[in-house]
């Protein structure tokens, strides 16, 4: 998969170019069902499915107080987007400059004359331009007059509501991550370096890997059932029971960390780049009156992760 920084970039004309637009966070079940789409018709014409998206996200720059946290990076998300047969994805830098273009100038230099697509699928929810003044209506007015049909992808529904950001983020907060997994259609994952903690873990008899999450979103404080994909050149995975939380049991007040225990592994993962998913939430995170309370509890939870994770794959 090529990636562009800017559609101003684009070295060359496209073949038959199939196009999708939106800043797609967390590549979930609905923007799954746009892409898909892309892809299919893409084959059927003989050409290129492409993403047009943006960095940073919109509202970061616009109303940072306000902006959403994302839920996946840039490399997760463009890495999703490859895994889904795309062949080329277009990163728009957002700036205050290119969020003064208006709609019109949007469609006609952005997307017609840089792409110049055969075909054009949006969301039902899509925006774009100056305040956020373009709508589908235009695409769909100007599409045919540049040459490009559009077509609106409708929404995607799970349990009598919609798919979106949104609501994803609020299952985490939550710490529903049996939810979120239905929505996104994979288990939400963080990733990051393993670096040093406390050793806390490893005083108990179950070492840890202690997460430098990039990501800006964490589900809520409790213990999770997941697994750590070690990235590299050789890529591993390893069943884990995680905690998200201050470790109440020896803090009075410390800032969220999370960690690992990592089933049936023995080694040093220091430095080691990788993803935590999670799975199935345990348990709240909780305060126990000493050490020998909580190494219970968290043999327990090794019990209840291996019944729930399977065995080793």
């Amino acid at each position: 998969m090529d990636v562009v920084h800017g559609s101003a970039s684009l070295a060359h004309s496209l073949d038959h170019p199939v196009l999708t637009i939106g800043n797609f966070d967390g590549l979930h079940l609905g923007h799954r069902s746009i892409i898909d789409t892309v892809v299919a018709q893409a084959n059927a014409l003989g050409g290129a499915p492409v993403v047009y998206t943006f960095d940073p996200h919109p509202r970061a720059v616009l109303f940072p107080e306000r902006a959403p946290k994302r839920l996946v990076t840039l490399e997760q998300k463009l890495e999703l987007f490859e895994a889904e047969g795309i062949a080329l994805v277009i990163v728009e830098p957002f700036t205050l400059e290119f969020s003064r273009t208006s709609p019109e100038q949007f469609v006609r230099e952005y997307i017609h004359r840089a792409i110049a697509p055969r075909k054009v699928y949006l969301g039902y929810d899509f925006h774009f331009g100056k305040d956020r003044e373009g709508s589908m209506r235009l695409f769909t007015e100007l599409g045919p007059a540049l040459g490009f049909e559009v077509t609106i992808i409708p929404e995607v529904k799970i349990g009598d509501r919609d798919v979106n950001s949104t609501r994803i983020r609020a299952l985490l907060e939550e710490g529903q991550v049996e939810e979120s997994l239905k929505l996104l259609g994979r288990p939400y994952a963080v990733r990051g370096n393993v670096v040093h903690g406390e050793g806390r873990g490893a005083s108990l008899g179950f070492p840890t890997a202690n997460l430098d999450s990039e990501n800006e979103i964490l589900p809520a404080a409790g213990v999770y059932a997941g697994r750590f994909q070690a990235l590299g050149e050789v890529e591993k995975t390893y069943r884990a029971v995680i905690n998200v939380g201050c470790r109440p049991t020896f803090h009075t007040q410390s800032e969220v960390s999370i960690e690992a225990h990592l089933l049936d592994f023995t080694g040093d993962l220091y430095g080691v780049r990788g993803d935590l998913s999670f799975e199935h939430r345990i348990r709240d995170e909780q305060r126990f009156p000493g050490p020998d309370a909580l190494q219970a509890q968290i043999r327990e939870d090794i019990a209840t992760a291996r019944k729930i994770l399977g065995a080793v794959e």
